[in-house]
């Protein structure tokens, strides 16, 4: 049998799922076909609108062997699992002759565990277990919730908690999960045989497709214990995300409630002596901690150092005598163990990692006004990482709206620890960059414009001349605005301005669930939606309600953010240019990502507005401006009010 051309499965999936081919959908289809057959690597940058699930499923699904999938959202994931891939492979079966089985996976804390569930969770203040479910006042949300989630446990067949609808809150389900770390193991649990998390695993080995997250792929790589199946073929979707999902993942923390629940859980577990040692230990870096202020600690400060050390040195105690100690008193002591051991290895961990202070890590002070401060390390970099864990033993597709920043793909590459496009030798990771572009008019369906007569944003205080700006822009628009702030300050005062001075409804990020806000949003044109970073990203509203998106200043990093100023600072010692490494690339990504919720279906139309007049002024504005999609530009105030007015008298005239 003629092994099915690319082109032909590509047409029966698109047609299954009431698509419409693109041509750059085609282009990247090949491309991924083509990293998959000669094992190297693409960047592909694929417009919103492009239809890139299908772009690399109908590839990966024709090639036979394992895939993963791993994405940035749960959307996406929910939307590849439930959606794209069943479709997709009823379109192929009758040319691949085979139904290849996918399966979602994610970290463990993700799924219920029936342990936790039925036996309790370990408390630190309590002789044995706690009863959770019979604690909390049933009256109360949360006893409201848990009593929920035992309804639900016997009825999923995934115990997987995006399926629970509606949802809980993180404290409830606290209760019924677990760390990969807290988990006793199959072997050990009186539960393993039905647990959910490894049937999830079991699935996932079973599959051609494994569909996942960032973060579970970051946990794969940085940790050494393989969590997700050999596969020859990854392909990371939304990859502008990847750097900063793998320096979360391996990022450590320490605060002091977190070593005082290390200790109380410690303690019957270990002789009084080692347990005092701990508990000393932890007093004296809370006392350390009283006094910390924000800040990046170039060098550790001896009294830090001096309470690092003895913590370590407790912590490590502890490990050890954990291990030889059984209390009769404790009930339940596995799981007991398990869970203290997790918390005082945690401990141990980040001490240790402090202490050693390599100088490819960055430690710093964070302070925050409810739960006082937090001692953090995270690597200054993440490419030696990415290059040596993602790129060795497979080939590796990275796709996402946004790769090209400033006009190229080097710059994300270098993130991720890739050369240059083009740059050969024996160790050097080879890829070819493809933008396969957009179905979008970009030129005749939207217009950038730049405020280019307000005075330049400083770093405190309300800015008169952009609030009125923004409330001219949002009546000329009939409302139908989104606007973007690069911080949730500065959104409330826009929002609490503009609702003294417009009719038109605002919501704000925060006063609602971002899935209702988003709903409300959609439903109504005249509504104004304001808001920071998710909305910057997650927001899909084709259509009229979404006509002009606002951005009120570029989003540089914060000048006291300490590991975005280290890492500039680390580019301009090794002779680069740290502000156009760090500062202006984080910026791009995010105003492409923001300028990106403009234009999401073929009849849209609308204005990016900057109230910010770097993006025309400064010098590296035209980096910038080459970053976002090829609209009409202008910095004419009128013109885009009239724009904005035209659009609004259209929209209405068709009743929307």
């Amino acid at each position: 049998m003629t092994k099915p051309s690319l082109p032909d499965l590509l047409h029966a999936a698109v047609s299954a799922v009431g698509g419409t081919e693109r041509p750059g959908q085609v282009a990247m289809a090949e491309a991924v076909a083509e990293a998959i057959d000669d094992n190297s690597h693409r960047l592909i940058q694929a417009g919103t609108g492009t239809g890139k699930s299908l772009g690399y499923l109908v590839p990966a699904l024709a090639h036979g062997e394992r895939v993963v999938v791993a994405t940035a959202t749960l959307a996406l994931q929910r939307q590849l699992v439930e959606r794209d891939l069943p479709r997709t492979v009823e379109a192929l079966h009758p040319q691949l002759r085979r139904r290849p089985q996918f399966a979602m996976l994610k970290g463990r804390s993700n799924y219920l565990c029936l342990h936790r569930l039925h036996e309790g969770a370990p408390q630190d203040e309590e002789e044995g277990l706690f009863d959770q479910f019979e604690a909390a006042a049933p009256t109360s949300k949360l006893g409201q919730d848990l009593l929920r989630l035992r309804d639900w446990a016997d009825e999923t067949e995934t115990g997987d908690r995006d399926d629970l609808t509606p949802g809980v809150s993180d404290k409830a389900w606290s209760q019924i999960s677990v760390s990969s770390r807290e988990c006793l193991g199959a072997t050990k649990c009186a539960y393993g045989a039905e647990c959910f998390a490894e049937a999830a695993r079991e699935r996932a080995k079973l599959a051609d497709v494994v569909v996942t997250n960032h973060a579970l792929l970051a946990i794969d790589a940085i940790e050494g214990a393989p969590v997700l199946p050999q596969h020859e073929v990854l392909i990371v979707d939304e990859a502008h995300e990847l750097v900063s999902r793998v320096t979360g993942v391996a990022t450590g923390e320490l605060t002091p409630g977190q070593v005082n629940r290390a200790v109380k859980r410690a303690a019957k577990l270990v002789d009084e002596k080692t347990a005092d040692s701990l508990q000393t230990a932890s007093e004296t870096f809370e006392r350390v901690m009283e006094l910390a202020l924000p800040g990046r600690l170039e060098e550790i400060p001896e009294d830090l150092g001096y309470a690092l050390m003895a913590l370590r040195d407790a912590s490590r105690n502890v490990i050890s005598a954990i291990g030889n100690t059984r209390d009769k008193s404790v009930h339940d002591e596995d799981a007991v163990r398990k869970q203290a051991l997790a918390a005082v290895e945690s401990v141990h961990g980040v001490a240790e990692r402090i202490m050693i202070g390599s100088e490819y890590d960055v430690v710093w002070y964070e302070r925050h006004d409810r739960f006082g401060a937090t001692l953090r390390v995270a690597p200054l970099s993440v490419s030696g990482l990415l290059r040596e864990k993602l790129f060795e033993d497979r080939s590796v597709v990275l796709t996402s709206a946004t790769l090209k920043l400033g006009g190229d793909f080097n710059g994300v590459a270098a993130s991720m620890g890739l050369s240059p496009e083009g740059v050969e030798g024996d160790d050097v990771p080879q890829w070819k960059g493809l933008d396969v572009g957009s179905p979008f008019d970009y030129p005749k369906q939207g217009i950038l414009y730049v405020a280019k007569h307000l005075a330049t944003p400083g770093r405190e205080g309300t800015r008169g001349d952009m609030m009125d700006e923004l409330a001219e822009l949002i009546e000329a628009a009939g409302g139908r605005t989104l606007g973007l702030f690069s911080s949730m300050r500065g959104a409330k005062a826009a929002a609490e301005e503009l609702r003294g001075r417009l009719d038109n409804p605002i919501l704000l990020q925060g006063e609602e669930t971002l899935g209702e806000l988003i709903k409300n949003f959609a439903a109504d044109p005249k509504t104004c939606l304001f808001g920071t970073l998710s909305l910057w990203q997650g927001v899909d509203v084709p259509g009229p309600s979404c006509q002009l998106v606002v951005m009120d200043r570029i989003p540089f990093p914060r000048p006291d953010d300490p590991l975005m100023s280290a890492r500039q600072k680390s580019v301009e010692e090794r002779g680069g240019n740290g502000f156009m490494s760090v500062a202006a690339t984080h910026a791009a990504l995010l105003m492409a990502q923001g300028a990106g919720r403009l234009v999401r279906a073929t009849g849209d139309k609308g204005v990016v507005a900057v109230l910010d007049p770097r993006l025309a002024t400064a010098r590296y504005g035209s980096f910038l401006r080459a970053t976002l999609p090829d609209f009409w530009y202008t910095t004419d105030r009128n013109q885009a009010r009239r724009s904005l007015a035209a659009i609004d008298a259209a929209a209405q005239a068709e009743g929307k």
